[in-house]
């Protein structure tokens, strides 16, 4: 190595007092870190001078490896966008084998975009400020980068640099992809359309939720070992519904509710507790359920703080499962559970015959006497006083059409028991809305035929008309406690509909309704400014319309 000049590499304020000299009569160069290239900064010898005491340099902190331990990536670009310098971490987000040289090489091989996204076509502000944007790899990690130029002193005469900040957030994409995948199932398994509920028989809604709740399960979550049960409360007993790659001996035995004997199923189902088995072999609780199963998940199934059921996941390896995994399973659990009371209501519709047919009954007679009634009250508005006889014959007509109606409704029994082998949470009572006058204006006969079904199940009495002319024919000329409205009729606009009842009716509660969409009439926004008192947004569900309603009959006793 004698003759062949050394560097040693010089930083601090007293830098420039130091001459050049010789070790050991090797010839040494001097050079100072303001004059190295950043990319080059290699030195037989580091020199600090005049550094205070008991505070680090930049050479000490680089020493110490701290840029190598940071959890982001740092990564030193010129203005090309071609790596000069990075840290340990940015080859550990690549998953880039040490050996592989990543210096020297342009940021658009290094990151290597599947989705099509042109780096070096990235517009830097120039003002200081950063760009950020996400890519995702060939091998399927989502990355997020942070560019911001910079002035740094890189040597021949380059005096700004691009600093680029790498961070993973392929697991954050995956969480917020699994939670919008379970709130679309929770959408799925929620929409039976009411072809669906009235076109088949009480099995076949059975099976279809069923076959949803299975599909979903293996397709957001991902597993394919997995059973749920419902409780029987008269006997406490865990019953089997679905289950899925579980032992035969597993799928048959008879679990209750409790806390010793019966599994973690049983454990979960007595103290309404989610359950984390992290080894079956040395869990007490556990009971086998797949046969190679290693760890599992249980939650139980809730209603308004009802117990409906158990959730129970297995896994093939010991510590399968994270509590990040029992918190998606709790969020699934309430879709499925939400999924297994409409399973239960139907299970209740099926055991209870009487209940269809009068909902069979209620559809039948709802159309035509809606169109006697339409007929009736056109003829009362435009004779009323000028032919007593006739205004009381009309009215004769019209209060035996909506005696027919309550003995349609008086078949189905509203105080009834469901009488399930696992009972449905019995619906809260809506004795507000008993007998009730409800009148609906849409042109859509499924949202009438619902109306009439869902409402007169509460004990309502129901009146459907199609136009804003036989609405205001029918406040005219009947009394009712509530009116909905749809936003688009033939004959005028929700807004138009809503100033004309107003004008006949000041006091009655007005309702409109509309589709998800762009209401380009204002209707909603102009009647709100006059005193409309809420919105329907089909599809709605049975809840939502039941408690507008009961919110504005409790608004007009006040």
């Amino acid at each position: 190595m004698t003759g062949q000049r050394k560097r040693m590499l010089v930083f601090g304020r007293g830098s420039e007092s130091i001459p050049h000299f010789s070790l050991a009569d090797d010839p040494v160069d001097v050079v100072r870190a303001g004059d190295v290239h950043v990319p080059d900064a290699v030195a037989d010898y580091v020199l600090v001078a005049g550094c205070e005491p008991q505070q680090l340099s930049d050479v000490q902190v680089g020493a110490l490896g701290v840029f190598h331990a940071l959890p982001d990536a740092v990564v030193l670009l010129d203005d090309a966008l071609t790596v000069l310098w990075h840290n340990q971490t940015f080859q550990t987000i690549l998953q880039s084998e040490p050996a592989v040289r990543l210096v020297g090489c342009p940021l658009q091989d290094v990151i290597a975009p599947m989705d099509g996204t042109d780096l070096t076509r990235v517009a830097m502000p120039t003002n200081g400020g950063a760009v950020e944007l996400q890519v995702r790899r060939e091998n399927r990690t989502v990355l997020s980068l942070r560019l911001s130029r910079r002035p740094i002193n890189l040597g021949d005469g380059k005096q700004c640099a691009v600093i680029l900040t790498v961070r993973d957030v392929t697991a954050l994409i995956h969480e917020k992809q699994k939670q919008d995948a379970i709130y679309r199932a929770g959408l799925e398994l929620g929409n039976l359309s009411p072809d669906e509920v009235t076109g088949m028989t009480p099995d076949e809604r059975v099976a279809i939720l069923k076959e949803q709740i299975l599909q979903l399960t293996q397709e957001v979550l991902g597993y394919d070992r997995f059973e749920i049960r419902l409780l029987n409360t008269e006997t406490n007993e865990l019953q089997p519904l679905l289950e899925f790659g579980m032992a035969p001996e597993a799928a048959s035995r008879r679990l209750y509710a409790e806390a010793n004997g019966n599994g973690v199923t049983g454990f979960v189902a007595w103290s309404k507790r989610s359950y984390l088995c992290v080894d079956t072999k040395s869990d007490q609780l556990y009971l086998c359920g797949a046969a190679d199963a290693r760890s599992s998940l249980t939650v139980p199934l809730m209603i308004r703080d009802v117990l409906l059921g158990t959730f129970n996941v297995e896994g093939p390896g010991t510590k399968s499962f994270s509590e990040k995994d029992l918190e998606f399973l709790v969020l699934f659990g309430r879709v499925v559970a939400s999924s297994l009371n409409q399973l239960q209501l139907l299970e209740a519709e099926k055991a209870t015959v009487t209940t269809e047919n009068a909902d069979r009954l209620r559809r039948e007679v709802a159309e035509p006497s809606d169109e006697i009634l339409k007929a009736a009250t056109w003829i009362l508005d435009r004779y009323v006083g000028h032919d007593p006889d006739l205004a009381d014959r009309l009215d004769v007509i019209t209060r035996k059409v909506r005696k027919i109606r309550l003995d349609v409704g008086a078949v189905v029994g509203l105080d009834a028991s469901p009488g399930l082998s696992s009972p449905a949470i019995p619906r809260p009572p809506r004795s507000a809305l008993r007998n009730r006058r409800v009148l609906v204006t849409d042109e859509d006969a499924r949202t009438r035929e619902e109306a009439h079904t869902l409402l007169e199940q509460m004990g309502c009495e129901v009146d459907a008309v199609t136009t804003a002319g036989e609405a205001c024919s029918m406040l005219r000329n009947h009394a009712y406690d509530v009116v909905l409205i749809d936003i688009r009729l033939s004959d005028a606009n929700g807004y138009e509909c809503f100033r004309r009842l107003r004008e006949i009716n000041t006091a009655v509660p007005i309702i409109m309704m509309t589709s998800f969409g762009y209401d380009s009439t204002h209707s909603i926004v102009k009647a709100r400014q006059e005193g409309l008192r809420a919105v329907l947004y089909k599809p709605f569900r049975r809840a939502q319309m039941l408690d507008e309603i009961e919110k504005a009959v409790a608004s007009q006793n006040r």
